[in-house]
């Protein structure tokens, strides 16, 4: 007997990352925390990809290659996040975001 999740325990994990990472990016005030926050809320959606592609059309591949379409993206994405906090982190000293005055314009 195998104990495999159904859809909707997937579903259900998925919604908690959902919902941990927006919490989360809304009330952290650190650029790296809240760029934690997108990096579960994107895990989420690559989770649901994943959760469909298996229930819904096993035999193919494509929420595999939109989940693997997402993780490039992100990457990129973390690349480009965390570059940005380094450079606000050398002129301003800190990462907190209510000090950070050169991007609002």
């Amino acid at each position: 007997m195998t104990l495999e999740p159904g859809l909707y325990h997937l579903l259900t994990i998925s919604t908690g990352l959902f919902f941990i990472g927006v919490y989360g990016f809304l009330t952290r005030k650190n650029l790296v925390t809240m760029l934690m926050s997108i990096e579960l809320i994107l895990n989420s959606v690559n989770l649901n990809f994943i959760a469909f592609n298996k229930y819904l059309w096993p035999h193919r591949l494509d929420g595999v290659f939109f989940t693997l379409f997402v993780i490039a993206i992100a990457a990129a994405e973390a690349a480009v996040a965390i570059s940005i906090v380094i450079n606000i982190y050398r002129n301003n000293r800190s990462i907190n975001v209510e000090q950070t005055e050169e991007m609002k314009y």
